[in-house]
């Protein structure tokens, strides 16, 4: 399709044979691709003289600096053609720019077949985002530069894996985006693969900063952390002797070592040392493991004195302690008569004592028991001689003191008051007398002794005095006195007695 030609500046004239064109307003020209114009062909010439002279045309406009002059072909007459208006080119898309180089490259850790490493984003990533990183790596003195990831990585932190112990690796990483590839990241020296040394320690726990103490028997399991990279050598010596392996199995991981005893003994006491070595660094602990059992009895013991009821014994350390201090001693007595053991002293410190409040006329043997951290001697040291306490003279000389005169004439503490009874119905006259010696009573009615009769029951209890008359009849009322008396007096109490018929109604007479 051919292109249009281009409009005709407002003030460009065309020479004409007939007459100059008529002027008109050009259009604005439309924006058009960036394509190289056509040539603009003029009109046909008419007769008229080759060119017209440049001091008729009126001036015109000056055309912009940027627009060329439209081409005249080769045959065209050289009739002055119109100047074209120049298309101006579209407005290119922006740009892609690629990212700035990845910043804080370093390494995080290196062992023998691996290098970690990790760095931060770049400070100017693009306008197109950013797609990933590329990690490079070539030997020292090489400069071959190989991709060690196949595919882009997004994470900020790479291990390359797979390498050879002991080369030294340059590295770098270079982001990606739409734009390209940014400056790489480089290391400024070579990366050796080989693990890293970190001094070695041991933190042994708490229990073994001091005396760690067993019971002969019992088992021994102590884990004892460490640090150290790469994995530390681990010795372990006893009394600065290499340890039995047959007493003692010891485990080593990359963290820890475990030291076992399956069954310990009073051998395996000592110091032991730990010593962890990298390289020529080293680090070392000890502690001393005792194992402790019962102690022996004591070496020998002997009554000093005797004096009263006291007794003073005295003994000595026994030769086996148990491997441990010796913490206290019991002391026991025994009566020769019954043989039984009866503890007199218990956790007691010295080598002498006083057994005291021992029984007059008896004898005793004593014996004496060590003591330890795991408890009482089984076996004790006893006295070869026995100790009697002797039996002394005394004269007892009661106290001289008064004796009391309880003696007493007769006196009644209650008075006996009249009673009135019905014919029939048995009735208790009551009073209470003191007196000592014990007073003797009497009875009487109407001042006459009423002896043993039957019809009376006399009683004296405590000094409580009663006379009981069973069912009295009409003669029975009248003075009824009982009388007291003793070596030192008498005493008399009296109570009238009256005895009434029982009512008879008229209705039971009929």
């Amino acid at each position: 399709m051919p292109a249009k030609p281009a409009p005709i500046k407002k003030g460009a004239k065309v020479v004409k044979k007939e007459a100059p064109p008529p002027k008109s307003k050009p259009k604005p020209a439309p924006e058009a691709p960036p394509v190289e114009a056509p040539p603009v062909e003029a009109p046909p010439p008419a007769a008229a003289p080759a060119a017209a002279p440049p001091a008729e045309a009126p001036p015109a406009e000056a055309a912009p600096a940027e627009a060329p002059p439209a081409e005249v072909p080769k045959d065209a007459p050289a009739a002055e053609a119109p100047p074209a208006e120049a298309i101006k080119a579209p407005t290119p898309p922006p740009s892609v720019e690629p990212p700035s180089e990845p910043l804080e490259l370093t390494v995080e850790d290196v062992s023998d077949v691996s290098v970690t490493i990790q760095w931060r984003p770049p400070a100017n990533i693009g306008n197109a985002g950013l797609n990933g990183y590329t990690v490079e790596c070539c030997k020292e003195g090489t400069g071959d530069w190989k991709a060690v990831n196949d595919e882009l990585s997004i994470s900020c932190r790479y291990v390359i894996k797979n390498q050879t112990t002991g080369d030294r690796l340059n590295i770098r990483v270079v982001a990606v985006n739409a734009g390209g590839r940014s400056p790489p990241a480089t290391f400024p020296d070579a990366v050796l693969v080989r693990e890293v040394v970190a001094r070695p320690k041991i933190r042994p726990p708490r229990s073994l900063r001091q005396r760690y103490v067993v019971n002969v028997g019992e088992k021994v399991n102590l884990v004892i952390p460490f640090t150290g990279k790469p994995q530390p050598v681990i010795t372990w010596t006893k009394d600065g002797q290499p340890i039995d392996t047959k007493r003692v199995n010891v485990r080593n991981s990359d963290r820890d070592s475990i030291f076992f005893i399956r069954s310990s003994e009073r051998a395996d006491s000592g110091v032991y040392e730990m010593c962890i070595k990298v390289d020529s660094f080293e680090d070392k602990a000890q502690w001393t493991l005792q194992i402790i059992e019962l102690p022996g009895p004591p070496t020998g013991i002997k009554i000093v004195d005797t004096w009263g009821f006291n007794v003073a014994l005295e003994w000595t350390e026994p030769k086996d302690n148990g491997n441990t201090t010796i913490t206290g001693y019991t002391v026991q007595k025994a009566d020769k008569k019954t043989g039984d053991w009866f503890t007199v002293l218990e956790h007691y410190h010295r080598l002498n004592a006083t057994v005291s409040d021992l029984i007059m006329g008896n004898t005793y043997t004593f014996r004496v028991f060590a003591e330890n951290k795991c408890g009482i001697s089984k076996d004790a040291t006893v006295t070869k001689t026995s100790a009697t306490i002797q039996k002394t003279g005394i004269n007892y000389k009661p106290p001289d003191y008064k004796e009391r005169d309880f003696t007493e004439a007769p006196k009644f503490t209650t008075d006996m008051p009249d009673r009135c009874t019905t014919v029939g119905y048995s009735t208790k006259l009551l009073c209470s007398v003191r007196g000592f010696p014990k007073p003797k009573i009497q009875w009487m009615k109407n001042q006459m002794i009423i002896g043993d009769d039957p019809k009376y029951r006399q009683l004296n209890n405590q000094g409580i005095c009663s006379l009981e008359i069973r069912k009295p009849g009409n003669f029975d009322g009248g003075v009824y006195t009982c009388r007291a008396i003793n070596e030192h007096g008498e005493a008399a109490v009296t109570c009238k007695l009256e005895v009434k018929q029982p009512v008879i109604l008229d209705a039971d007479k009929k």
